[in-house]
C-alpha cells in the first residue's frame, strides 16, 4: 500500500509533533526508495516530526523540492548532512549548489522521479507538484500551488484520471477545479479552507504533521 505521510505542516495531527509554518511529506510507495516533498521551514521541527514519525532521514532515497521558498527548503541542509546518499530533483528556477550530489533539474516538462512518482514539471517558471500514481488514480502533492490550479491538475491529470490532492493551495479559489477529487486535504497555506470544506464536506479533509493517507 502506498502511503503519504504529512511531517511538516502549520497544524498538528498527531500529539506530540510540532506545527510551523510550511510543508514536508513523506511518501511510501513500496516500489522505490522514500522521497521526501520539501522539508519545512527549519530542522528542528522538521527532524523532530522525523523522529515522532519513525522516519529515518538517512533512509530517505529521493528529495524533492516544490520550488526556492524559506518554508519549504528551511530543514534541507540539515537532512542532507544526515543523508549523504539522497539523489535531489530541483525545479530550474532553484539556485542552490549541491557538490558531489546527484542533482536533476527539473524543466517545464513532467519528469519521473521513480516508479509511481512523477513531478509536473516546474509550471509558470516557479514550482512543481507531484503526480503519484495509484490503484485509484493520480493523488497530487503540492507546496504551496502558486501557478495556477488547473494547470498543476492538467499536468498530473495526464498521468491518468486523479483520485485526490494534498498540500498548500495558497489563494487558489477556482474551486470547480476539485469537482472529480475524491480526497482534498487543504494544508499549509491553503486560503480558503472554509469554503473548500463548505463545498466538499465528504472529500476534503483535516491537515497537520502527522496525518497518514493511504492509498
Amino acid at each position: 500500500m502506498m502511503k503519504i505521510t504529512v511531517v511538516y505542516d502549520n497544524r498538528v495531527w498527531k500529539e506530540g509533533l510540532k506545527a510551523g509554518w510550511g510543508f514536508s511529506a513523506y511518501i511510501e510507495t513500496g516500489k522505490a526508495p522514500p522521497v521526501l516533498f520539501d522539508t519545512g521551514a527549519d530542522s528542528p521541527t522538521l527532524l523532530h516530526n522525523m523522529a515522532g514519525l519513525n522516519i529515518d532521514p538517512g533512509g530517505i532515497g529521493i528529495i524533492v523540492i516544490s520550488h526556492d521558498h524559506f518554508d519549504h527548503t528551511g530543514g534541507l541542509s540539515e537532512v542532507l548532512r544526515v543523508n549523504r546518499t539522497a539523489e535531489l530533483y530541483l525545479p530550474g528556477s532553484f539556485r542552490w549548489a549541491f557538490p558531489g550530489r546527484k542533482v536533476t533539474t527539473v524543466g517545464k516538462e513532467p519528469v519521473r522521479i521513480c516508479r509511481d512518482v512523477f513531478s509536473t514539471g516546474e509550471l509558470e517558471g516557479i514550482e512543481q507538484s507531484l503526480a503519484v500514481k495509484t490503484d485509484k488514480g493520480v493523488f497530487v502533492v503540492t507546496g504551496c500551488s502558486h501557478p495556477a490550479m488547473s494547470g498543476i491538475l492538467g499536468a498530473a491529470g495526464k498521468l491518468g484520471s486523479l483520485y485526490g490532492i494534498v498540500g498548500g493551495f495558497h489563494s487558489f479559489r477556482d474551486f470547480r477545479a476539485f469537482d472529480d477529487l475524491s480526497l482534498i486535504y487543504p494544508c499549509h497555506c491553503t486560503q480558503y479552507t472554509p469554503e473548500i470544506r463548505n463545498l466538499f464536506p465528504d472529500r476534503t479533509g483535516e491537515c497537520g504533521a502527522g496525518l497518514v493517507i493511504e492509498l
